[in-house]
């Protein structure tokens, strides 16, 4: 037996049925025939499915079959969509309605009401390939409109109830909230604004624009003493026994490649603008983004750090190694983090190389705090110290006997060290000179603007008991130990001063204040905050172009001097004596010599023995008489300097 498929046109073989009756009751008899009772149960059965080609029978509507299939009647505008269970009797083949309404919960759509449908019994149930289950709309729940509606089946107490589907309102396990994006599109979080990089290229663009160009065209005298070191076209400069060679090292392949200082500048200035970033960027897991940031902003927003930046000179890199030895070591203790140990000994290590004597005190703070907290630590310590010290070490016993007769020269050069307070030395050189000795005509310019350094160390000891309150003593206290070991050989054992001496403990107290600053509440406290920031800012880059134009007109007056050695006839191999003949001689391409001062490097008889095979000039200042071994040497004034006089040799015998 066929019938007539009214959609396609085509006959399709009919299922085998039981015969019987043509009354639908009578159908539903037989399939429900032999389960008893247990059809009116908790039983789950699958969901109708509705016939989509009705037959007109005893149930049906007078006004024609109903949407939702045969034996249920929609008709007239008052007809409500029904949700509501049905139950089989068999005994009359019919089924009647059992309404059943759903309280609506906070966030979901109210329900709608539908009509429980007998299954056809022309048609095979097949729930999991049913072509009449409705689509939705992406990310809104929705049924597609066209397409019939049905609901899900759920397990009841008679039947199962069909309703709508409810409407997500909140995120859910494996499915994100809601955030906006276009439908389909992954969720995204908002990326941080990088401002410890902001800060070191704000860094970069300050050395650029207002320390490079003066100082693009001459080296200091400090600096010549550096760079001279691996310079192959000029002899090295007297290297005195408290220096130590690893700004020598940092500078090697800038001077080896050109002679260019404006060179020179420029990689020193992109160098450490990088250092700046990663020595702070160890911060970040301790004390946090902003504080980290902040910290970084106050510390290169000195005059000084800025100035030092393209300078050829030790203390700015030990601040930088002094600033990352200290978070590396926090991260090792409270973080347990199994690379903290060793990039601490390499920080450490490289401080040792730049100076010295200042990574021993950089040292102690830091082997006392682990004796007491984390033992761990102390072989990381004590290694890269010792692998930092050993070229100083050896340089040690190669050139002065042993390192306890180094450090016998080293305080004989620095005016022998001992206890000298010298708080005062360094008031006066807050705004400069660069080297302030001896500091006896020294007077501190605009005190107004120095008024950070009495503030400092209050704001230090507020962010302590601060942190003390909070229970986070160590993140605090430990940059402010290792800052105060740092200072002390410039504040209690020198009688001079420079401002580059205190950078190290001024990049490790910036860190608690900005803590500080960063934890404040009151919208009008941040405010003030803000301005005494700006302020300071300010009040430094005036600082800055001051002592700029003051260094570059030095630095000019040394190549000026250099400039009419050679006009006199001084061309390598030579040799310069005097006050300032380190960086005349190097400006010149000639080898430096000194018979007293804190660069002794030669005695009289080797002045004269040298001066006997190569031209030789000896320095003067204005109004000073040359010493008796040079009385008969030709003077010849230097133009456009401040009176300095330049005293010739007789000429070398010339060979046959």
């Amino acid at each position: 037996m066929t019938t007539d498929d009214a959609h396609l046109g085509t006959p399709t073989p009919e299922p085998a049925r039981p015969q019987g009756p043509k009354a639908p009751g009578a159908k539903r008899d037989r399939a429900t025939e032999g389960r008893g009772r247990r059809a009116d149960q908790n039983r789950r059965r699958p969901a109708p499915r509705p016939d989509l080609h009705p037959k007109p029978g005893p149930s049906a509507s007078p006004s024609g079959p109903s949407p939702s299939g045969p034996g249920t009647s929609l008709s007239g505008p008052d007809a409500r969509p029904p949700t509501a269970a049905t139950t089989a009797r068999p005994e009359t083949g019919t089924t009647a309605p059992r309404w059943a309404e759903r309280p609506s919960a906070p966030g979901h759509s109210t329900p709608r009401r539908h009509l429980a449908q007998p299954p056809d019994p022309t048609a095979t149930a097949r729930p999991d390939t049913d072509p009449t289950a409705p689509t939705t709309r992406p990310g809104t729940g929705r049924p597609e409109t066209g397409r019939p509606e049905a609901g899900a089946t759920r397990p009841g107490a008679h039947a199962a109830a069909i309703t709508a589907p409810r409407r997500r309102t909140g995120p859910t396990p494996g499915r994100p909230a809601a955030t906006g994006a276009p439908p389909g599109a992954p969720g995204k979080r908002p990326r941080a604004v990088p401002w410890l990089a902001l800060v070191a290229l704000a860094y970069a663009l300050v050395q650029f624009v207002l320390v490079v160009p003066p100082l693009a065209h001459a080296l200091g005298w400090d600096e010549t003493v550096y760079v001279s070191q691996y310079d192959p076209r000029v002899p090295a400069a007297f290297f005195s026994a408290p220096r130590s060679r690893g700004i020598s090292f940092l500078t090697a392949p800038f001077i080896a490649a050109t002679p260019s200082v404006l060179v020179l500048r420029i990689g020193l200035t992109l160098l450490s603008s990088a250092a700046l970033y990663a020595a702070f960027r160890v911060w970040r897991p301790v004390v946090g983004a902003r504080t980290t940031a902040l910290a970084a902003l106050l510390f290169a927003g000195l005059w000084i750090t800025q100035i030092s930046g393209p300078q050829a000179m030790p203390n700015l890199w030990v601040a930088f190694g002094a600033v990352a030895a200290t978070g590396w070591f926090l991260r090792a203790v409270t973080g347990r983090e199994p690379r903290a140990d060793r990039w601490l000994a390499v920080c450490v290590a490289a401080t040792a190389l730049f100076r010295a004597p200042d990574a021993v005190w950089l040292a102690l703070p830091l082997i006392a705090t682990a004796l007491f907290r984390n033992r761990r630590t102390l072989p990381y310590l004590v290694g890269g110290l010792a692998v930092g010290l050993a070229q100083w070490v050896a340089e040690a016993y190669i050139r002065f006997g042993s390192v306890q007769d180094r450090l016998h020269v080293s305080s004989a050069t620095e005016g022998d060290m001992g206890l000298h307070l010298n708080f005062d030395h360094a008031w006066s050189s807050l705004n400069g000179p660069l080297l302030c000795r001896p500091c006896t005509a020294a007077t501190l310019d605009s005190p107004g603007l120095t008024l950070w350094w009495l503030a400092l160390p209050l704001l230090a000891a507020a962010a302590l008991a601060y942190a003390v309150r909070e229970r986070r003593l160590l993140a605090t206290a430990l940059p402010m130990a290792v800052a105060a070991a740092l200072s002390v050989p410039y504040l209690l054992m020198i009688d001079y001063s420079a401002p580059r001496f205190l950078l190290p403990a001024y990049a490790l107290l910036a860190l608690p204040v900005a803590g500080l600053v960063t934890r404040l509440n009151s919208r009008g406290a941040l405010v003030l905050a803000g301005l005494l920031i700006a302020a300071q800012l300010l009040s430094q880059s005036t600082v800055l172009t001051q002592v700029t134009a003051s260094a570059a007109l030095t630095n000019e007056r040394y190549r000026a001097a250099a400039d009419g050695l050679r006009t006199l006839g001084l061309r390598p191999p030579c040799l310069v004596s005097g006050p300032r003949a380190l960086p005349i001689a190097y400006d010149a391409g000639c080898a430096s010599a000194q018979v007293d001062g804190n660069n002794v490097s030669t005695t009289v008889a080797g002045i004269l023995d040298r001066a006997a095979k190569m031209p030789t000039a000896l320095l003067t200042a204005r109004g000073q008489r040359p010493p008796h071994y040079a009385r008969d040497w030709t003077p010849y004034p230097l133009h456009h300097t401040p009176g300095w006089t330049a005293w010739l040799a007789p000429a070398a015998p010339q060979g046959p």
